[in-house]
């Protein structure tokens, strides 16, 4: 107890005496330590450094010393690497690479494991073999609002695939594709308690991407909105009770679902309602011109509950096994109406009590506040006018609330516990805390502007797209760096900046070189909310069913079985050696082989590759995993746990002789 206060007090001097020095003003030994009493060699560190009183504050911000746990965990996209990554904040480390829809070795996921494989293909498209992945936005599971620590659902832009992640392990579940779009940007974001999982078209095409030509694009291509339902007990997404609404073809963008005052209602942003096609080299304008002609665009305004009811009551047409609302149902059922948004929007997000939505234009210097009161005044007063499909377009005065100017390029907003709203600026580079006033649309102001590095995207604040924000941190998902890190070639990392939001004026208190993918969109959850194993129930365990495996091998059980040209291996793994070591086969078998963890202890992971087979696996304490192989060559074969498991571990080992 004696050290933790001297280290206390040192912390508070060095700041303290610090802080009446200037950023330029070096700070040295001889004229502050005799004074303070502190150590020589502290002063030392911070002149050496140049650091200033700014710098040292930071510092201490986002310190973690060894052993010590995050307060906050972030979930953010891995853009192209196409998998989601855990960040500890404040610390801004990266706990794991959770992976997705690509292949990565270290954990054995789409090398081998049996049931990873048929997981992973799953969302294959079209019969074709699909193995890359573009991660956008990871949406935690809620309740009644809130994030609940069980699930995480993420996205694949390229191929409008769907994950469920379940957070017990920290592990991909379910790869789900849908079968009429080809891209899904706006997804995934989850209703209040995590009844269904919203997925947006990004581009249109006709459904189910038949082709057709160009100059049909406004009669046959079409954007849908598809409500995955989640069966929570389960884990897993359930197509079977699963619909889409079929949509104009605007490119439909990010989604938000309504809460508290809002419950029930969605709404998603849309971009080219000009409908746009294109065709640069044909002499037409080409997209980025052609779909930022006009002054506005349509905000999607969609009630999933009376969706569901119409589903429920057969109201669809069935598309390539999807049920489906088509557009003139939605129109005579209630479900979706169109309100004006600022051009070119990418950004729609609900405030905490679910009172108004916040739309944000990227060419419009000002986000848009609409109130979910005057949207249900305006529908059931139907002040509409219809879109070139019929769909009802609300009038834009009659549910607009108010309109706050912060800059250039606004994208997305997040909340905290204060009554401020944060708005990330990409042209500006900058972050704008701004005023969510009440009735008054006067009182919707901005406050304060802080730059950024640089051309933020989204932004991230912790719990702040929930029913109930901290107000403690943002996280600032910067698309460029520039001259931020050390140089490492022409593809630089994209510049996570966290943001403490709790002093009187905005301060980045890190900057966090994101080498590994994009990160697009991130969620940041407070930690104890994760209630996540240390090792698996029960030894013999199925991480992808959440159940006991029929294959688990206990010691002394270990066996080669042989039917004919199949041969099934049950096999143990402990500190230090594998059982069976030696695996006799023939030439042309057809070989399943399971692996049993045994282990019970803490971070007792053990891998396994087999040379020249392309398999690795990972294989966690009490997991049972199982792949296949064709034993097509003769020769032999090593084998080895990956896993640096104890100080025999280059020992534990064994050989696969394929006999001719």
């Amino acid at each position: 107890m004696k050290r933790s206060i001297t280290l206390a007090l040192l912390l508070l001097l060095i700041v303290g005496v610090l802080a009446g020095c200037g950023r330029k003003k070096e700070a040295t030994p001889e004229a502050v330590s005799p004074e303070a009493g502190l150590p020589a060699s502290a002063m030392e560190i911070a002149s050496s450094r140049g650091l200033s009183p700014e710098d040292i504050n930071a510092a201490l911000k986002t310190y973690m010393p060894s052993g010590k746990w995050d307060e906050y965990i972030m979930f953010a996209s891995g853009g192209h690497s196409g998998q989601v990554l855990a960040i500890g904040l404040p610390s801004m480390r990266i706990l794991k690479n959770i992976a997705v829809f690509t292949p990565e070795a270290w954990q054995g996921y789409g090398f081998g494991a049996k049931d990873i494989e048929e997981m992973l293909d799953a969302g294959n498209v079209d019969g074709r073999k699909i193995r890359m992945g573009d991660t956008h936005h990871p949406a935690l599971s809620e309740t009644e609002g809130d994030y609940d620590g069980q699930f995480l659902f993420i996205n694949d832009k390229a191929n409008a695939r769907t994950a469920v992640i379940d957070l017990r392990d920290f592990e991909t579940k379910q790869i789900l594709k849908d079968p009429n779009i080809i891209s899904n940007h706006g997804s995934t974001f989850v209703t209040p308690n995590t009844e269904y999982v919203i997925q947006g078209t990004q581009y249109a095409t006709p459904l189910g991407w038949e082709y057709a030509p160009i100059s049909e694009y406004q009669e046959k291509y079409r954007g849908v909105i598809t409500l995955w339902k989640f069966d929570r007990d389960k884990g897993r997404l359930d197509p079977e009770q699963s619909f889409s609404i079929e949509v104009p073809p605007y490119w439909q963008d990010l989604c938000d679902a309504g809460k508290l005052v809002s419950n029930g209602w969605a709404f998603c942003n849309s971009i080219n309602t000009e409908m746009a096609t294109g065709g640069i080299e044909k002499g037409n304008p080409p997209f980025e011109a052609g779909v930022s002609q006009r002054d506005m665009d349509y905000l999607h305004i969609f009630n999933w509950q009376r969706a569901e009811e119409a589903y429920k009551a057969g109201k669809t047409e069935e598309i390539n096994g999807m049920p489906v609302i088509r557009m003139d149902t939605a129109v005579a059922e209630g479900i979706l109406y169109f309100a004006p948004e600022p051009k070119s929007p990418h950004g729609v997000d609900v405030t905490p009590d679910g009172k108004y939505i916040v739309a944000a234009g990227k060419l419009d210097p000002q986000v848009t506040i609409y109130s979910m009161e005057k949207i249900e005044k305006a529908i059931a007063d139907q002040n509409w006018e219809p879109d070139p499909f019929g769909l009802p377009v609300l009038n834009f005065d009659a549910v607009n609330h108010a309109q706050v100017e912060l800059g250039l390029g606004p994208l997305h907003t997040q909340f905290d516990n204060q009554g401020f709203a944060y708005t990330s600026l990409f042209l500006d580079s900058a972050i704008a805390k701004w005023k969510v006033g009440g009735d008054n649309p006067e009182d919707w102001v901005l406050v304060e502007k802080l730059p950024v590095q640089y051309n933020v995207g989204h932004i991230a604040a912790a719990e702040g797209d929930t029913v109930d924000p901290d107000g403690t941190y943002l996280v600032a998902l910067n698309k460029w760096a520039v001259d931020r890190f050390a140089p490492v070639g022409p593809l630089l990392p994209q510049n996570l900046q966290l943001l403490d939001l709790t002093g009187d004026k905005l301060q980045v208190i890190y900057d966090m070189a994101m080498g590994v993918g994009e990160p697009h969109y991130a969620q940041i959850i407070k930690a104890d909310k994760i209630q996540a194993w240390n090792t698996y129930p029960e030894v013999g365990w199925d991480p992808i069913a959440q159940a006991p495996s029929p294959y688990a091998t206990k010691p002394g059980e270990e066996k080669i079985v042989r039917d004919g040209n199949n041969v099934e291996i049950f096999m143990t793994s402990v500190r230090s050696h594998l059982t069976p070591e030696h695996v006799e086969i023939k030439e042309g078998d057809h070989v399943t082989w399971h692996i049993t963890n045994i282990e019970t202890a803490h971070d007792a992971t053990h891998g396994f590759q087999l040379g020249g087979y392309n398999i690795s696996l990972s294989i966690e304490p009490g997991e049972t995993v199982s792949f296949e192989i064709d034993a097509d060559k003769s020769g032999t074969y090593a084998f080895y746990c990956t896993e640096f498991c104890s100080a025999l571990h280059l020992e534990m080992m064994g050989y696969l002789l394929v006999e001719p």
